[in-house]
């Protein structure tokens, strides 16, 4: 029997809302990315060189925000020495000569070594992840503090647990603490008032820097980050004696940097891409890096045929003892300092506390597998 002209039309109306609330509901479900005819563009430099390893980190974080915006925000990203000098991205960024910069906090801890705290500071008990945690749960209020006090006008998020930094490169292995006293030798941050502290002679230079000051003799020894940065700049040309191990970097996380009136002027879901973007990157710039670290360090063993020494123990003893006067100085100087310091400290106790009773014996099941490591 043939259906009623009015019962097919309010069948039409039933499906034509029902497809209209779906839609509806999808929209709700997917919040959409407001986009103009052309993308915002923000122009982002970074303090390292293009051959570094840095800079690929750094376009992993620009590839994150350019892709997850859709094309409503696009980031320009430029290597170093394109506008500015790598140490100077924070303050370009601040003054709007940039809108972005990809750098780490110890490159301006001369405005203020509360900056360490950011990068590579005190040693506390925790490992580079466990402090960049407390960054994210208690320390991001004081880096905010901190850009407020200096007058400097940028918003900065946090990425990648970079693991302890080699003692560095030398040319004649170190043996023990006392050898240390008189080398010209290159750190940045606070790290350089701890190797002052065991009698070196600190210069603090950008990557680039490092070897031409090496071969003119201005430093005779340095560290710079890691085996791959070391070897693509070639620190196995001027030093075969690579001492592995260092409290005096034990860790240290990229700071992200974008001008404030900038990215304060941005639709709140960009400013959210350009936030969690740095999340995002944190894990593929750690997967990078422990990819290139391991083949770099044989490389440089195997074909390169540098020494690779653990940094003995004396060495470790000495820079602990150093940094306990290095806290003390500066905490009795500057009561933000002794602020900050308090709660980092407070958190590697906890979180330490925690990792040591859990943590599997990671040496033992490697020696086991694989031999022996010889230290």
């Amino acid at each position: 029997m043939d259906k009623k002209p009015e019962t097919q039309t309010s069948r039409r109306k039933f499906l034509t809302g029902a497809a209209a609330a779906t839609a509806g509901a999808a929209t709700l479900g997917f919040p959409m990315i407001a986009k103009s005819a052309s993308p915002i563009v923000l122009k982002m430099q970074g303090a390292w060189g293009a051959k570094d390893i840095f800079n690929e980190m750094a376009e992993e974080y620009v590839k994150r925000v350019n892709d997850m915006s859709g094309g409503a925000l696009k980031i320009d990203y430029l290597v170093a020495g394109s506008v500015v000098k790598p140490f100077e991205v924070l303050d370009a960024t601040s003054k709007g000569v940039i809108d972005g910069a990809h750098t780490v906090a110890v490159y301006w801890y001369g405005k203020s070594k509360v900056a360490s705290m950011f990068g590579s500071g005190p040693i506390t008990g925790a490992d580079a992840s466990q402090n960049l945690a407390w960054i994210a749960k208690e320390g991001q209020k004081y880096y905010d503090q901190l850009m407020k006090k200096l007058g400097i006008d940028v918003v900065g998020f946090f990425a990648m647990p970079m693991p302890t930094q080699p003692l560095g490169w030398f040319k004649k292995p170190i043996k023990s603490a006392a050898e240390l006293k008189g080398f010209k030798y290159r750190t940045v941050g606070l790290a350089a008032d701890l190797m002052q502290e065991l009698g070196m002679k600190v210069t603090q230079l950008p990557g680039g820097e490092i070897v031409p000051a090496m071969e003119r003799g201005v430093i005779d020894a340095f560290e710079f980050n890691n085996p791959t940065s070391d070897r693509r700049f070639g620190a196995q040309d001027v030093a075969k004696y690579y001492m592995m191990g260092s409290y005096h970097q034990a860790m240290e996380f990229f700071e992200i940097d974008f001008n404030r009136k900038k990215y304060e002027g941005l639709p709140k879901e960009l400013q959210a891409i350009l936030k969690y973007s740095a999340e995002a990157a944190s894990t593929s710039n750690f997967a990078t890096a422990m990819d290139n670290y391991s083949k770099d360090l044989l490389e440089l063993r195997d074909k390169e045929k540098v020494n690779i020494l653990r940094t003995p123990q004396s060495v470790f003893d000495a820079q602990i003892k150093a940094w306990d006067v290095i806290v003390k100085r500066l905490s009795d100087a500057d009561p933000f300092f002794k602020e900050v310091w308090q709660s980092q400290l407070a958190w590697g106790k906890r979180v330490g506390y925690y990792n040591f009773f859990n943590t599997a014996d990671y040496k033992a099941a490697y020696e086991h597998l694989h031999g022996k490591l010889g230290f």
